[in-house]
């Protein structure tokens, strides 16, 4: 139980990032095409691709459900599942003219280019982390020899 409280902790606060991520960029949008007012439909949609995104990354990037996979396999079971969800809120949402494929392959095109910015950043960060740690556990060791000797 503890656990899936844990699970339900880290999907909210996955959740409200996203949310708030989405926000910023949804009103330097409105800023930049200076459109003074915010939509209330548009606010619900992104709630909703937050909520949905921080479930599914949850699924494919946790141990939640899956417990060992490759994550070149994780990223494509993500994209696979998080892909349709937001093309039909992007459809039902009326982002852009969804009548021409022009429109849709610029989006597909954006949703790749956002995700694999953001693979490199993650992979950025956890090298950098990674490295930071191994220092600090090659540091621990050797206070733990030299206090052995």
């Amino acid at each position: 139980m503890k656990q899936f409280l844990r699970n339900i902790i880290e999907w909210k606060t996955g959740a409200c990032i996203l949310y708030t991520g989405s926000m910023t960029i949804y009103l330097l949008f409105c800023q930049i095409f200076d459109n003074r007012e915010v939509s209330t439909s548009m606010l619900w949609m992104l709630l909703l691709c937050s909520v949905l995104g921080s479930f599914i990354q949850g699924i494919c990037f946790s141990g939640w459900i899956i417990k060992r996979m490759r994550y070149t396999r994780r990223s494509i079971l993500f994209i696979a599942l998080f892909l349709p969800v937001l093309s039909v809120i992007a459809w039902k949402g009326q982002w852009f003219p969804a009548d021409g494929w022009k429109s849709w392959g610029l989006f597909v095109v954006i949703f790749f280019a956002i995700f694999i910015g953001m693979t490199i950043g993650f992979d950025i960060y956890f090298r950098i982390t990674g490295r930071k740690y191994d220092g600090l556990l090659g540091q621990y060791r050797r206070e733990k020899e030299e206090k052995e000797e």
